[in-house]
C-alpha cells in the first residue's frame, strides 16, 4: 500500500492549471489526440478541499506491491486451480494513477497517467462495444441467435452449447462446456473443494447461471474474430481508438498458444481479461477516452461510433445476476455504490482498475490499482456540488 504526503495533491491541480484551461462549461467538449483541456475544481462544481480529500483517500488504499504482476497471478491461482499457468505476457505494476472527467474536461490526475498497465477484466466491457459494433454492421443478426448459427467449428456442437446465444456470452451466464486454449471450462475459478466435482459438475440451463469465468469469455473473444474475420484490435482501433484520438502505446495481447487460422492468416484471438495473463494493457489516459466515449452514449465529437440502443442494452440487469449488465457492472438497486446514481455503471478489473461512468452527474473517473472503488466514489460524488443520483 503506498501512501501519498498531502503535497502531491496540490501538485495535481498545479499540473492541470498548466494545460490549456476552458473558461466555462457549455457544449460537449471531445480531447484532440494530443491535447486536453483541464477545468479547476470549482468551475466543474467540485469543493476543491473534499475533491483533494477524495484523491487522498484513493491514493491511500492503492496497492501496487508487488510490482511482478506474473508472480501476483501464479501466486493467486496456482493453489486454486488445477494445472494453472501464465499464457500470455504479463507487465509490471508501478505506482497507482487515475483521471477525474467532468464536462469532458480533466479536473484532476495523478500518478504516471501515460504508462501502459495491464487491466485484466475492464478489457471485458470493450468486448461488449465490440459486440455492439458486430450488431450494428449486421455481422450478428440478433443477440438471442444460438452462437453455433455463426461458429461451426464444432464448439457449439451438443445439445447444451448448441442452445447458446451471444446474450447469454455477454451476460456471462452461458455454462458453456468444453475446453479453450488448453483450459477446460471448469478449471477457472472452481467451485466447492472436490476436483471431481469440477470435472463432472451438473450443467446449467444457459441463461440460468451467472459463473464469472474467463475461459467462456475468451470464447466469446473467439467467436466475434469468427464474425469479424479481422484482429480485433485492428477492429477496435479502426472503429474506436483512432477516433476517439487515444495513443498508439496500448496493445491488446492473446495466449501463447491462441493462434488461429482464418482465411488463411495466422490471428491470435485475444485475451478477454488477464486471468491466465495477456488482455488489454493500456494507459489510465486511452481508458479515460473510452470513458468519455461512454458517457456521452457512442457519440465522439458529432460522431457516433456505437450504437445509441446499445447504452440501454448494457444496462440491462442480468437475471441471474442483477448488478452486471453486458460485460459491464451495474449499481442495480444502488446496491454496489449507494452514493451513485442507478444508472451508473463501470468496468472493472483485477487489482483495482475501474472506468467508472456517470451520466447523471458528468462523470468519468479512471482508477488504477485502486480496490477502493465504492468510497472512493462516495467521496468524489461528495465532493460536486448538486450531486445526484437522479432517483
Amino acid at each position: 500500500m503506498q501512501i501519498l504526503p498531502t503535497r502531491s495533491i496540490a501538485w495535481i491541480f498545479c499540473l492541470a492549471a498548466g494545460l490549456a484551461t476552458a473558461p466555462a462549461f457549455g457544449d460537449p467538449y471531445f480531447p484532440g489526440p494530443h491535447d486536453w483541456q483541464a477545468a479547476a475544481p470549482a468551475a466543474a462544481g467540485f469543493d476543491r478541499e473534499s475533491l483533494e480529500s477524495a484523491i487522498r483517500f484513493a491514493r491511500s488504499s492503492a496497492v501496487t506491491d508487488p510490482a511482478d504482476l506474473h508472480q501476483v497471478l501464479l501466486d493467486t491461482y496456482t493453489p486454486r486451480e488445477p494445472d494453472y499457468r501464465v499464457l500470455g505476457p504479463t507487465h509490471p505494476r508501478d505506482g497507482d494513477s487515475g483521471m477525474i472527467l467532468s464536462g469532458g474536461r480533466i479536473v484532476a490526475r495523478w500518478g504516471d497517467v501515460n504508462r501502459v498497465d495491464m487491466t485484466f477484466s475492464v478489457v471485458k466491457s470493450y468486448l461488449s462495444t465490440l459486440a455492439a459494433l458486430a450488431v450494428e454492421r449486421g455481422l450478428i443478426e440478433s443477440l438471442h441467435d444460438p452462437v453455433a448459427k455463426y461458429v461451426t467449428d464444432g464448439k457449439f456442437d451438443g445439445e447444451h452449447n448448441a442452445k447458446i446465444t451471444w446474450h447469454h456470452l455477454l451476460q456471462q451466464t452461458s455454462d458453456w462446456s468444453g475446453s479453450l486454449w488448453d483450459t477446460p471450462d471448469w478449471a477457472d475459478r472452481p467451485v466447492g473443494d472436490d476436483p471431481e466435482d469440477w470435472r463432472n459438475r451438473e450443467l446449467h440451463p444457459p441463461g440460468t447461471h451467472f459463473k464469472y469465468n474467463d475461459v467462456r469469455v475468451n470464447l466469446l473473444a473467439y467467436s466475434l474474430l469468427q464474425v469479424f474475420r479481422e484482429p480485433l484490435p485492428v477492429v477496435l482501433r479502426e472503429a474506436i481508438m483512432d477516433p476517439i484520438g487515444a495513443s498508439n502505446t496500448w496493445r491488446w495481447h492473446g495466449y501463447e498458444n491462441s493462434w488461429v487460422t482464418v482465411d488463411a492468416r495466422r490471428i491470435q484471438s485475444v485475451s478477454g481479461g488477464g486471468h491466465f495473463g495477456g488482455g488489454l494493457f493500456i494507459s489510465t489516459q486511452d481508458h479515460a477516452r473510452y470513458g468519455l466515449l461512454m458517457l456521452n452514449r457512442g457519440v465522439w465529437d458529432g460522431r457516433r461510433l456505437i450504437p445509441d440502443e446499445w447504452f440501454e442494452r448494457l444496462r440491462e440487469p442480468t437475471e441471474a445476476r442483477p448488478d452486471y449488465g453486458y460485460m459491464w457492472w451495474l449499481n442495480t438497486d444502488r446496491e454496489r455504490i449507494p452514493a451513485a446514481p442507478e444508472d451508473a455503471y463501470w468496468a472493472a478489473g483485477f487489482g483495482g482498475n475501474y472506468i467508472y461512468v456517470d451520466e447523471c452527474n458528468d462523470l468519468v473517473v479512471v482508477l488504477r490499482w485502486i480496490p477502493e472503488l465504492a468510497e472512493t466514489i462516495k467521496r468524489i460524488l461528495d465532493a460536486k456540488e448538486n450531486a445526484s443520483t437522479c432517483s
